[in-house]
């Protein structure tokens, strides 16, 4: 497992790529008229047989930049399956298109990494706190 004592401008800066990255694919646009968010995960699984394995790169990285700034095994894999449940899914013709409007996997992805940051963070605190 790489190291988990990333600096916080580091692991700041990552955190921020992969919100960005979440926003674009999950919810960047309004539907007109019902106002409904959707990405370019939405978008693109229109595209038979491509756009789901093409927006399933993105959730890799996000999955690897876990691992890379040390998040627990459980909470990869969970991110595995929703990015699985996503690419699966997700590629089933027009019921595979709606479920990606509502499904969200780049954003339920980036909640479990916010969380677990947070666990970090709070961890190391109680630890400081127990040496003083």
């Amino acid at each position: 497992m790489p190291s988990t004592s990333l600096p916080a401008a580091d692991t700041s800066e990552r955190m921020a790529r992969m919100e960005h990255v979440a926003r674009l694919l999950d919810s960047k646009y309004r539907i007109p008229g019902i106002g409904i968010p959707v990405g370019w995960d939405s978008i693109l699984g229109l595209i038979p047989g491509v756009g789901d394995f093409v927006t399933a790169v993105p959730a890799g990285w996000m999955i690897w930049e876990g691992y890379n700034l040390g998040a627990r095994k459980r909470t990869l894999g969970r991110m595995g399956v929703n990015a699985g449940i996503d690419m699966f899914v997700g590629s089933i013709p027009l019921i595979g298109d709606l479920f990606d409007v509502a499904f969200k996997s780049h954003q339920k992805n980036l909640a479990l990494l916010q969380a677990e940051m947070q666990r970090k963070v709070e961890n190391a605190r109680r630890k400081e706190g127990s040496h003083a």
